[in-house]
């Protein structure tokens, strides 16, 4: 029979009803014939519970007796789950980490699965029992009980829907799904019936999250459906799964997040090295930053900008005008009151007009933008938080996300990319292998992009619908946008880059002369644009690069000593896009693959 794994959260099993509500699911589902895994986190509050209890034994106390402390939440839950299936006429069995055969290393509080033994879980499954896993914990080698830490009942789910090859994960939560944005910002918005893992992770850390990146992560390496489902009642919730072949949503959600906070460093020189010096200044202070914007120089000089939490900004600044000074940078300026909002969709990669018809809803609106970055999949701009509600409600608005997109089936979606027999111990243990790079921080990927060109213009306008006129006008002749990037205006004008398929550069440059005029008072002796076919985009991927400044510090770290400057740089959410010369490409990527223990 196939397996499903079922994954119920706090707040789902936090009283009897709840926890005999779950049974029932697992129930159901093993009488409609599939062997049932349910992995089972602490009841509601009950490890804020343990961890108050413990501070109130003492302040200190030691990573082994937490772990001892915590996993008891856990074991509760499962005893409770399997008398309750035991309720319902079903064979139950519940088991710790260390009986399921989850083997850890020694870090008490955060530790990582070394391997997961399938042997009794299978018996169990095929004597008929229904599998009541707890989540979050395992042991060591010397029997210690240990806890995975943050989402780690979520790595406990996606790690046993891998090695057990499950038809499907599904992730019981107190929502209805995944939403095209905040209900609580914009009464219209659609629960989404499927959505991409890479969209998913791009909105999970804008705070769309249902279940922790790192899981995603792991579950799109292995092809591991999840199906987000609300535990009160059996609405089907939405799918996250591979991209659908089937007409992927040009947008599939708006997100939005307060409180950032803008630092620009003007006059800097153009040369390998400044971005090393800015992020190594930033990783000691270990602040997170967020988008981070590079432009193309003018006359030999650069300007950087990037965002951080406002309540960092003060640590920011000190930290930022230290390199600052080392740089010989004219000035070191900040902004707050600002937020960032995005879009996000698969559909990006082959429809041409998404930017622009972006940028025409801010400015049919008066809304203006002071940033732009953007990835694949996703365009972010920074605008004024005043206007945060009214840009997210206008863009889900402008983009019908109210409206149901054409219907994909979930055809094709299941799991096991190790194919259809049941998996050997060698490919269990190259499963579990793939979970150290799940939960360790970093990069997952490398990626050279040798396609592309760059078009830059200069001396816009900072106002309302001069992007929508760029973007459009490139929109029109159906001229595919990649990376955008636009610093914070200086003096009233900003500069404007994007990359383009090398093919369609010529075409991109025969449109000036209408821009000129379009854009009246644009800086003519600047000649308006400027074009190199002689770039590459550099693509760095991976799960922690915004919670973690040490990364960005390592990668122009990495390009510095190999004397590689860099021309444009662009983040989202999960990616660092970085423009350099075609010449450096290979030494580049080498290097970055190298620092990161990354193979080909």
């Amino acid at each position: 029979m196939s397996v499903i794994v079922q994954k119920f959260g706090g707040t789902s099993v936090a009283n009897p009803e709840k926890i005999r509500r779950a049974a029932a699911r697992a129930v159901e589902a093993r009488r409609n014939g599939h062997d049932v895994v349910m992995v089972v986190s602490a009841r509601g509050q009950k490890t804020d519970e343990l961890v108050e209890l413990a501070n109130a034994i003492t302040q200190n106390p030691r990573p082994r007796e937490m772990d001892m402390l915590l996993a008891t939440g856990e074991q509760e839950s499962v005893a409770l789950m399997a008398m309750a299936v035991h309720e319902l006429g079903e064979q139950a069995t519940s088991l710790t980490g260390a009986q399921i055969g989850v083997l850890t290393d020694e870090s008490h509080t955060r530790a990582r699965i070394v391997s997961i033994s399938t042997d009794r879980m299978r018996e169990l499954l095929g004597a008929g029992h229904i599998l009541i896993a707890a989540g979050f914990q395992g042991v060591d080698s010397r029997m210690n009980i240990t806890t995975l830490g943050r989402g780690g009942s979520d790595t406990t789910a996606t790690a046993l829907a891998a090695v057990l090859e499950a038809e499907i994960c599904e992730i019981y939560t107190d929502v209805e799904g995944v939403f095209t944005t905040d209900p609580r910002m914009v009464s219209s918005s659609r629960k989404v019936e499927r959505i991409s893992y890479d969209e998913m992770l791009e909105l999970a850390s804008l705070g769309a999250g249902v279940m922790h990146s790192r899981s995603i992560e792991f579950a799109k390496k292995y092809s591991v459906p999840l199906r987000v489902r609300p535990s009160y009642s059996d609405a089907s919730g939405t799918l996250i799964a591979h991209e659908s072949a089937v007409c992927p949503a040009m947008v599939s959600g708006v997100a939005a997040v307060r409180g950032e906070a803008l630092i620009t460093v003007s006059g800097v020189a153009d040369q390998p090295g400044v971005m090393s010096e800015l992020f190594a200044s930033l990783a000691t202070a270990k602040i997170p930053v967020d988008m981070v914007v590079q432009n193309v120089a003018r006359a030999g000089v650069a300007n950087i900008s990037f965002t951080v939490a406002e309540s960092d900004l003060s640590e920011a600044l000190a930290a930022v005008r230290q390199a600052a000074g080392k740089l010989n940078a004219e000035k070191v300026v900040s902004r707050t009151g600002l937020s960032k909002v995005s879009i996000v969709g698969e559909g990006m990669k082959s429809h041409s007009g998404v930017a622009s018809r972006l940028f025409q809803i801010l400015a049919e609106h008066g809304i203006s933008v002071e940033v732009v970055t953007t990835s694949e999949i996703r365009v972010s701009v920074l605008i004024g938080q005043e206007q945060c509600e009214q840009a997210v409600n206008v863009i889900h608005d402008g983009f019908d996300l109210h409206q149901e997109p054409v219907a994909v089936t979930d055809a094709a979606v299941g799991a096991a990319s190790f194919g259809s027999s049941e998996l050997t111990p060698e490919m269990v243990a190259e499963i579990v292998a793939g979970l150290d790079s799940m939960e360790s921080i970093l990069v997952s990927d490398v990626s050279v992009d040798l396609s592309q060109a760059r078009l830059t213009l200069t001396g816009i306008p900072d106002a309302p619908g001069v992007a929508a006129k760029i973007f459009g006008a490139l929109a029109a002749q159906d001229i595919l946008v990649d990376l955008i990037v636009q610093n914070l205006p200086l003096q009233g004008l900003a500069n404007v880059s994007c990359t383009i398929p090398r093919e369609n550069l010529a075409a991109a440059r025969s449109l000036l002369p209408e821009l000129r005029q379009a854009l009246a008072g644009t800086d003519a002796a600047g000649g308006l644009g400027s074009s190199d076919d002689n770039i590459c985009k550099l693509t760095i991927s991976g799960i922690g690069l915004r919670s973690h400044a040490d990364v960005g510090r390592r990668v122009f770290r990495t390009l510095a000593e190999q004397s590689v400057n860099v021309l444009m740089v662009c983040t989202s959410e999960v990616k660092i896009s970085i423009a350099i010369a075609e010449s450096d490409a290979d030494r580049a990527a080498d290097a970055l693959r190298s620092e990161f223990g990354l193979t080909e």
